[in-house]
């Protein structure tokens, strides 16, 4: 087929979106649809070459998979092997079996299935999985295998027919996963019958090109265009997808390859040197990215910077350059690898990473890695809490649900409001005792939208617009009519939260809502923060963490101030918990040991409790709320 400059720059315009969107920049929200923009180039591309074939007769379908093991295979294994060392020294065992599954998956063309089945895709647990992005190479891969085999064995019926047989087929798939993200989102996201219609769509502007050429037409071109970029721009991850709405990338991009031939505007700009190197390097860059990303979020203790995640966004373009010459380039040419070669190489890459992979679950994601008795403990109560049943569950939500209001039994009514922070508070309580002496509720908010009594419309202004389709779902306090009876009928109102910045803009405003909504006394718990004893952090130097602690130190002073500055003007009370549970100041390193005395670890990331860190906090607090609660006060 004729080659089109202005395609390879549209796969930069696919991938950079994608790049943007996975590093956490808010105004790439629908920076995935490149993937959409991918298969629609991928299944018109192959398309056209295999119809070529076809009509020459010379089609060979050894030929076909030799084309496409050159294409795919010896980037995608080179990247898979620079990942395994990093895993191997900065995976826990659990994250270690994970990685392996997906190795295994991987290889065998089936890590979609694999990360539907497990793990889901716009949460804050994938986004630490170094091969994630492979799902839409497993949808393109098994497109390959299967389209092939249906068009030269339908192509006797005629090719006319076939045309019309694949536009059933598109059509089929497209109500399914209309159908699909009502009802299974996560098959619909991930599953190939669910996004083969996007496949199938380039496949029937490939028979358009056939027949009539690529048309000039500058208007409907720069219209595929924007619409392309309207969806990057507009969409995020609320919208469901795929569906109805991934049209408008997809025909977007039918429309470029059907009317942007090389005299449109459109054509010109996608065919200069920048898109099309870019174009060039799409692919490695694509396989690049997300391990860059994840790594760096296992590194880190806090999600990482914005200047960070452009560097590693940066980093990954220079990576592909290096990866295209000296990968893709020589192995794509025959003169340099011939069939022979090739095929030796993907079997001998196929065996490497599947052998990995397969030791790397039996093996229980390499225990014998951590010989430090002190590591070993960690482990067994960090990463393995569930089997070692010695780590009690933050989720105490069922306590709610089974006393829809108060017990009326005459103790204090205490109602709980806030995130994950919220049932390490309620956690730390009940490890003391103080469970039995008071009636408590607990209302959960979703985790990083903070405890805000203000109106959904106003949580778009939240710093953190990652989650703010959650926050508007879930966060509506002001709306929920339980909610305000409980608030109504307390003696005491517990504000715990991991309190962002973004969330103390909005406090002044929401205390003002709450005080109009109860009476009763208001405490706000302050965040609280300890160095993570998860065991890449644990080996950390001491001077690393005490440099750690003075920037944590820094932050923790800002929104202290700011939180009892406010609870002073709204008469709320104000517990700053950081030195209680650091036991001094936040930048004494000896003082905010992740340890308890018995050497137990009171945090498992840095910020929520283990069992022994509710035991701990809740008898640092316990005498205090002791004199709040039920009027008992020591005074030593």
């Amino acid at each position: 087929m004729k080659y089109r400059a202005e395609i390879n720059g549209l796969r930069a315009v696919a991938v950079v979106p994608v790049i943007l969107f996975h590093a956490g920049f808010d105004l790439f929200s629908g920076g995935f649809v490149g993937v959409d923009v991918f298969f629609v180039v991928s299944g018109y591309l192959i398309t056209s070459i295999l119809i070529e074939d076809i009509e020459n007769k010379r089609f060979s379908i050894v030929n076909f998979y030799e084309r496409r093991a050159r294409r795919i295979l010896p980037a995608l294994f080179f990247i898979m092997l620079v990942c395994v060392p990093f895993a191997w020294k900065w995976m826990l065992p659990s994250q270690m079996i994970d990685f392996s599954k997906s190795l295994i998956a991987v290889s065998l063309f089936s890590s979609n299935i694999l990360f539907w089945k497990d793990w889901g895709y716009f949460n804050d647990v994938t986004d630490e999985k170094p091969l994630l992005h492979t799902w839409s190479l497993a949808v393109e891969e098994q497109y390959y295998i299967i389209f092939p085999i249906f068009l030269i064995l339908a192509w006797r019926f005629g090719k006319n027919k076939v045309f019309w047989m694949i536009i059933v087929m598109a059509a089929i798939s497209l109500m399914l996963s209309e159908w699909g993200w009502r009802n299974h989102s996560m098959a619909n996201f991930y599953l190939a019958p669910t996004r083969a219609w996007e496949l199938l769509i380039g496949s029937i502007a490939a028979f358009i090109v056939q027949k009539r050429g690529v048309q000039v037409n500058n208007f409907l071109s720069l219209i595929g265009l924007t619409a392309i970029i309207f969806s990057i721009f507009a969409y995020d991850k609320s919208t469901p997808f795929p569906s109805l709405y991934a049209l408008v990338p997809v025909l977007g991009t039918v429309l470029l390859v059907l009317f942007g031939e090389k005299e449109t505007l459109v054509a010109k700009i996608l065919s200069t040197k920048v898109f099309v190197g870019l174009g060039l390097i799409s692919y490695s860059a694509y396989l690049w990215h997300q391990p860059l990303f994840a790594f760096a979020r296992l590194r880190m203790t806090d999600e990482p910077s914005s200047f960070l995640m452009l560097s590693l966004s940066i980093l990954s373009l220079i990576f592909a350059v290096f990866t295209w010459k000296f990968i893709e380039k020589p192995c794509r040419n025959i003169f340099v690898v011939d069939r022979n070669k090739i095929f030796i190489f993907s079997i001998i890459g196929f065996v490497i990473t599947i052998l990995l992979g397969t030791v790397g679950y039996i093996n229980e994601g390499f225990y014998g890695r951590f010989k430090n008795p002190d590591q070993i403990k960690i482990l067994e109560i960090i990463d393995n809490k569930q089997k070692q049943g010695i780590y009690v569950e933050r989720d105490y939500t069922s306590h709610s649900k089974n006393n829809s209001y108060w017990t009326e039994n005459g103790k204090p009514k205490v109602l709980i409001i806030g995130d994950s922070y919220s049932q390490d508070l309620f956690n730390a309580l009940k490890e003391n005792g103080l469970t039995k002496q008071l009636d408590i509720m607990l209302r959960l908010v979703f985790v990083r939208c903070g405890v805000l009594f203000i109106d959904k419309s106003k949580i778009i202004n939240l710093a953190n617009t990652k989650h703010k389709e959650d926050c508007k779902k879930q966060l509506g306090l002001l709306e929920d009519k339980k909610l305000i009876k409980l608030l109504v009928e307390a003696d005491y109102v517990l504000l715990a939260s991991s309190w962002k910045d973004s969330h103390i803009n909005f406090l002044a405003e929401s205390f003002k809502e709450l005080s109009k909504l109860t009476s009763a006394e208001i405490i706000v718990f302050g965040t609280k923060k300890l160095i993570p004893v998860n065991l890449v952090h644990s080996q950390m130097t001491k001077a690393d963490r005490v440099g750690y602690l003075v920037e944590l130190g820094d932050r923790v002073k800002t929104q202290k101030r700011m939180l009892s500055t406010m609870s002073k003007i709204f008469n709320v009370t104000y517990l700053d918990i950081q030195p209680i549970i650091c036991d001094t100041t936040p930048t004494n390193y000896d003082g905010c040991k992740p340890f308890d005395s018995e050497g137990l670890p009171k945090s498992y990331d840095g910020g929520h409790l283990t069992k022994y860190g509710a035991i701990y906090y809740g008898k640092k607090i316990k005498n205090e709320l002791n004199c709040i609660f039920l009027k008992e006060c020591n005074i030593n």
